[in-house]
């Protein structure tokens, strides 16, 4: 049960306010961003998801850099509450396409539709977008995607001058194209975040794959559909032996150390034949979940050399290799380097390209 549920954008600007309760402030959304924004608790550097603040119980995801919140008094469940403000996200991108602060205040009244119909007096009712379509009349607004910036995690690589197809579909599961035709179309990207520990000489420490299938369905009728997946795959260590375990990088067998499904899946024959069948419902949704710390070839290779160049100083060689071809490109490549509290003062590093 929620009290208030709110959208900030970067700047702090309320973008959507809708408060279901009247058991907490109107100035709500003005103490969170100021809380948020100022956050030095416990020397951490930015606030955590959940967070309580004069008997307030503050929710908060970052989507695309707009901060979706939700408030209450009571004692809810944390992990209920963040997976709702995912769920809402992504129920306001199905309808409108494209999620930014430009869309949603285009599209303020459909939005405020779909919130009146997601959440009745702080209760969830459904964060479906199949079943919402019967509740939701409004048609949105489109917003040119062409202009935004790509902000996906499937947007970081080009393969020449093409931009390779991100998972933010940039068109509504709502909204016909133009002359009133039906889109037949369905998108599957497979979106994974690699966490690599790498020791000072450049081996790979630890290594942890996670990993989703997203697909997102703008076929009429519902149709049964069927996703094949590589025939060598493995749930759980035991499923193959352990030469196959550390040997295979990037080829042959596939182990997964655990996975879920989404709820429209049917196993019947995925022991069998691995395929998943499904009636992909309205809307983007992940298919598959799953984690691996099977052996692979990261995209990046990075060694680090440290050396004492004086008493109280260090000089610090970071060296970034790609490993992946070169007619394929990296954008959006950030390099942090942290450094401890009680360092004065640093210096930028030069940085040198080797092709």
């Amino acid at each position: 049960m929620i009290s208030q549920f709110f959208v900030l954008s970067q700047r702090g600007d309320n973008i959507v306010f809708r408060d279901y309760r009247g058991e907490v402030a109107k100035g709500s959304a003005e103490i969170f961003f100021r809380k948020v924004k100022f956050w030095k608790e416990d020397g951490q550097e930015e606030a955590p998801p959940v967070f309580n603040v004069d008997g307030v119980n503050y929710f908060h995801v970052k989507v695309v850099g707009l901060l979706f919140v939700a408030t209450t008094r009571v004692n809810v469940s944390p992990s209920l509450v963040l997976e709702l403000l995912q769920r809402i996200a992504r129920v306001i991108k199905d309808y409108l396409g494209v999620l930014s602060e430009d869309s949603l205040r285009k599209n303020f009244v459909l939005v405020y539709e779909l919130l009146d119909e997601v959440i009745d007096f702080g209760y969830v009712q459904t964060t479906s977008t199949e079943v919402l379509k019967s509740y939701v009349f409004n048609e949105p607004i489109v917003v040119d995607a062409a202009r935004l910036q790509p902000l996906g995690p499937a947007a970081i690589f080009m393969q020449g001058s093409k931009r390779m197809p991100g998972t933010a579909v940039t068109k509504s599961v709502v909204a016909n194209e133009p002359g009133g035709r039906k889109r037949e179309e369905i998108f599957v990207d497979i979106i994974e975040k690699i966490s690599v520990t790498f020791s000072s000489s450049g081996y790979i420490l630890t290594s942890e794959i996670d990993g989703t299938i997203q697909m997102k369905s703008y076929l009429t009728g519902n149709p049964e559909i069927r996703l094949a997946l590589n025939e060598d795959l493995s749930i759980g260590r035991g499923g193959g032996s352990v030469y196959d375990y550390r040997s295979s990088s990037g080829a042959g067998p596939v182990i997964l150390d655990d996975c879920n499904f989404h709820e429209s899946v049917r196993l019947d024959s995925f022991d069998m034949d691995r395929t998943l069948a499904l009636v992909p419902p309205d809307g983007e949704f992940p298919v598959m979940n799953y984690r691996m710390t099977q052996e692979f070839k990261p995209p990046f290779h990075i060694n680090c050399l440290i050396e004492e160049a004086g008493h109280l100083k260090a000089e610090v060689i970071l060296k970034v290799r790609a490993e992946f071809p070169s007619n394929i490109t990296a954008n959006t490549v950030v390099v942090q380097m942290p450094l401890p509290k009680y360092t004065t003062r640093h210096f930028p590093f030069p940085i040198f390209y080797t092709w």
